[in-house]
């Protein structure tokens, strides 16, 4: 068994939890998500808690349990406090500005690279700092991480997109031969 799936998920006040069939909703004031559970999971609504239990015991059906509540809680979560990722523009002449429904970055190419916002994201940009947030916790890392592998940190000067506070280990550069 799951020692996670086994925990039960606390339902904060004004959040709403609904299970139908093979679905979980969630409402909250950050928005509503929704889940399809497998066949082997069910989740069950109970005193302002959810819990996540198999339908059937297996070896290799244990897995899902702890995965869908961890999903569950990304979902509670997510609709409270909202998720977020920061990412950061190093580089001479690096820009970024949001346009309409599109991020139009300036990242050193011959030419302006737009990426379409999906709907659920916000995008705020400050000086050379992107801000991604949403409340589904999938949708803002999956965009976070595309826009960072558009031009992903190079090792020797250390110039492109990074997250705000990640390392990225340098290189020497070539050494000067004596002569």
């Amino acid at each position: 068994m799951s020692r996670v799936g086994k925990k039960p998920i606390t339902v904060p006040k004004g959040v709403d939890v609904i299970v139908k069939g093979g679905t979980v909703s969630v409402k909250g004031p950050k928005g509503s998500l929704e889940l399809e559970l497998l066949d082997a999971v069910q989740a069950k609504v109970e005193d302002a808690q959810v819990l996540v239990e198999l339908v059937r015991e297996g070896r290799r059906l244990n897995r899902w349990q702890g995965l869908f509540r961890s999903l569950i809680q990304n979902m509670v979560t997510g609709v409270t406090e909202g998720f977020q990722k920061q990412l950061e523009l190093i580089g001479v002449g690096y820009r970024a500005a949001v346009k309409g429904n599109n991020l139009d970055l300036q990242l050193g190419f011959s030419h302006p690279t737009e990426v379409p916002i999906p709907d659920g994201i916000a995008i705020k940009v400050e000086k050379n700092i992107i801000t991604v947030e949403g409340s589904d916790k999938q949708s803002v890392g999956q965009f976070a991480a595309s826009v960072r592998a558009l031009r992903p940190p190079e090792p020797y000067q250390g110039k492109g997109i990074r997250y705000v506070g990640e390392y990225v280990r340098r290189k020497a550069g070539k050494a000067a031969a004596k002569k």
